[in-house]
Protein backbone atom coordinates (compact mmCIF):
# COMPACT_ATOMS: atom_id res chain seq x y z
CA UNK A 1 0.00 0.00 0.00
CA UNK A 2 1.18 3.51 -0.73
CA UNK A 3 -0.33 5.50 2.14
CA UNK A 4 2.06 8.39 1.66
CA UNK A 5 0.99 8.87 -1.96
CA UNK A 6 -2.69 8.56 -1.04
CA UNK A 7 -2.25 11.29 1.54
CA UNK A 8 -0.11 13.38 -0.79
CA UNK A 9 -2.71 13.19 -3.57
CA UNK A 10 -5.55 14.17 -1.23
CA UNK A 11 -3.62 17.14 0.11
CA UNK A 12 -2.54 18.22 -3.37
CA UNK A 13 -6.12 18.25 -4.65
CA UNK A 14 -7.70 19.75 -1.55
CA UNK A 15 -5.43 22.81 -1.46
CA UNK A 16 -6.69 24.26 -4.75
CA UNK A 17 -10.22 25.05 -5.87
CA UNK A 18 -9.13 24.59 -9.49
CA UNK A 19 -7.68 21.13 -8.75
CA UNK A 20 -10.81 20.16 -6.83
CA UNK A 21 -12.97 21.19 -9.79
CA UNK A 22 -10.79 19.28 -12.25
CA UNK A 23 -10.82 16.19 -10.05
CA UNK A 24 -14.61 16.31 -9.55
CA UNK A 25 -15.14 16.73 -13.31
CA UNK A 26 -13.31 13.47 -14.12
CA UNK A 27 -11.74 11.72 -11.13
CA UNK A 28 -10.21 8.79 -13.02
CA UNK A 29 -8.56 10.99 -15.65
CA UNK A 30 -7.33 13.40 -12.99
CA UNK A 31 -5.71 10.58 -11.00
CA UNK A 32 -3.99 9.23 -14.10
CA UNK A 33 -2.78 12.71 -15.05
CA UNK A 34 -1.39 13.27 -11.56
CA UNK A 35 0.38 9.92 -11.59
CA UNK A 36 1.93 10.72 -14.96
CA UNK A 37 3.23 14.08 -13.74
CA UNK A 38 5.68 12.60 -11.23
CA UNK A 39 9.26 13.80 -10.95
CA UNK A 40 8.19 17.26 -12.00
CA UNK A 41 8.41 20.56 -10.19
CA UNK A 42 7.74 18.87 -6.87
CA UNK A 43 11.03 17.01 -6.92
CA UNK A 44 13.09 14.53 -8.82
CA UNK A 45 12.29 11.76 -6.32
CA UNK A 46 8.54 12.19 -6.62
CA UNK A 47 7.63 8.58 -7.39
CA UNK A 48 3.89 8.82 -7.83
CA UNK A 49 2.49 5.33 -7.48
CA UNK A 50 -0.94 4.11 -6.37
CA UNK A 51 -2.23 0.57 -6.17
CA UNK A 52 -5.16 -0.46 -8.35
CA UNK A 53 -7.41 -0.41 -5.27
CA UNK A 54 -6.31 3.14 -4.45
CA UNK A 55 -6.84 4.28 -8.03
CA UNK A 56 -10.30 2.72 -8.08
CA UNK A 57 -11.23 4.37 -4.77
CA UNK A 58 -10.12 7.78 -6.02
CA UNK A 59 -11.88 7.26 -9.36
CA UNK A 60 -15.12 6.45 -7.51
CA UNK A 61 -14.59 9.20 -4.91
CA UNK A 62 -15.07 6.41 -2.38
CA UNK A 63 -13.98 7.81 0.97
CA UNK A 64 -14.94 4.61 2.82
CA UNK A 65 -12.57 2.58 0.63
CA UNK A 66 -9.81 5.16 1.07
CA UNK A 67 -10.31 5.01 4.83
CA UNK A 68 -10.09 1.22 4.76
CA UNK A 69 -6.90 1.49 2.68
CA UNK A 70 -5.32 3.59 5.41
CA UNK A 71 -5.78 7.18 4.25
CA UNK A 72 -5.00 9.63 7.03
CA UNK A 73 -8.38 10.38 8.68
CA UNK A 74 -7.77 14.11 9.04
CA UNK A 75 -6.67 14.55 5.43
CA UNK A 76 -9.43 12.25 4.20
CA UNK A 77 -12.19 14.29 5.84
CA UNK A 78 -10.91 17.56 4.37
CA UNK A 79 -10.49 15.94 0.96
CA UNK A 80 -14.01 14.47 1.15
CA UNK A 81 -15.49 17.78 2.20
CA UNK A 82 -13.70 19.60 -0.64
CA UNK A 83 -14.73 17.19 -3.40
CA UNK A 84 -18.35 16.98 -2.21
CA UNK A 85 -18.80 20.68 -1.38
CA UNK A 86 -20.64 21.30 -4.66
CA UNK A 87 -23.38 18.94 -3.44
CA UNK A 88 -24.57 21.13 -0.58
CA UNK A 89 -25.29 24.68 0.46
CA UNK A 90 -24.43 26.21 3.84
CA UNK A 91 -28.06 25.83 4.88
CA UNK A 92 -28.52 22.19 3.92
CA UNK A 93 -26.63 19.12 2.90
CA UNK A 94 -23.40 19.46 4.89
CA UNK A 95 -24.81 17.52 7.84
CA UNK A 96 -25.92 14.80 5.40
CA UNK A 97 -22.36 14.54 4.09
CA UNK A 98 -21.06 14.22 7.64
CA UNK A 99 -23.51 11.41 8.35
CA UNK A 100 -22.74 9.62 5.06
CA UNK A 101 -19.04 9.88 5.84
CA UNK A 102 -19.48 8.51 9.35
CA UNK A 103 -21.62 5.65 8.09
CA UNK A 104 -19.08 4.83 5.39
CA UNK A 105 -16.04 4.74 7.62
CA UNK A 106 -17.59 3.30 10.79
CA UNK A 107 -17.49 -0.36 9.64
CA UNK A 108 -13.70 -0.05 9.31
CA UNK A 109 -13.22 0.75 12.98
CA UNK A 110 -10.41 3.01 14.07
CA UNK A 111 -7.66 2.97 11.47
CA UNK A 112 -4.18 2.24 12.84
CA UNK A 113 -5.51 1.75 16.35
CA UNK A 114 -2.88 0.29 18.62
CA UNK A 115 -4.37 -1.18 21.82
Amino acid sequence: MTKYMVDKFMRYVELSDARVAAYVADPAAYVEGWLGAGAGAEGATDDRVLTEAERAAFAARDYAALYALGAHPYLLWHFTEAVHAHEFTPEQGWRELVERYRAGVAPQGVVDYIP
